[in-house]
């Protein structure tokens, strides 16, 4: 628990590991280490989280190929915390062969996938609105309903906010570029939702 609390930085003792943030840094990793292993990356400069994964986990280097190992380690752990299955990792490895063939794709890429998730989970949020204050423990509830707004995202035409249609448009253009199934993205958003109930909420002293 020190080890993987110090890779994430937690200064505060009292933050759970395994929450939102460190999700967040996880699915970082990884797509940091597929991109290695499928472009032949050897410099971890370029590769800032994968290196401090890597580094502070002494995760080693499998057939002196950078990525593989660190990969493998990674998608061990994140099916160990979350309880994410195998084919939530295989998209990320098909989007990133089917988008990055040369070092130049990378970083074009890597603003795409920051832009599509952050835009995801705000649209997800106006959308969802109060649905996100169910409970935890009603998850399959939680699930089924980010599952039929997810699905919405891409067969609705009649969203009557402009800054919704918008935002809807984009996730669109996004998917098409990046190639990530509706069941991904659910299992993506619904992870962090249920991450993000578990954060220490702020008290009174704060909110003032």
């Amino acid at each position: 628990m020190e080890i993987f609390s110090k890779l994430f930085g937690k200064k505060n003792k009292e933050v759970k590991v395994g929450g939102m943030e460190d999700f967040m840094t996880l699915i970082r990793v990884y797509f940091q280490a597929s991109l290695a292993a499928n472009i032949g990356i050897n410099n971890l400069g370029m590769l800032p989280d994968l290196r401090t994964f890597k580094t502070t986990l002494h995760v080693p280097t499998l057939n002196n190929k950078l990525g593989l190992g660190e990969r493998n380690h990674c998608k061990k752990m994140m099916k160990e915390i979350y309880g994410l299955k195998d084919e939530f990792f295989k998209e990320i490895d098909l989007s990133i062969r089917k988008n990055c063939h040369k070092l130049q794709d990378v970083q074009p890429y890597m603003i795409q996938f920051q832009g599509f998730s952050q835009d995801l989970m705000m649209l997800m949020g106006n959308l969802m609105k109060f649905k996100l204050r169910l409970p935890s423990f009603m998850k399959k509830l939680l699930y089924s309903m980010t599952e039929k707004t997810v699905k919405n995202l891409f067969v609705k035409n009649d969203y009557s906010d402009p800054s919704v249609v918008k935002a809807v448009m984009a996730i669109r253009q996004y998917e098409k570029r990046l190639g990530f199934s509706e069941k991904w993205i659910t299992d993506f958003v619904f992870n962090v939702v249920m991450l993000a109930k578990k954060e220490p909420k702020p008290d009174a002293e704060t909110k003032k």
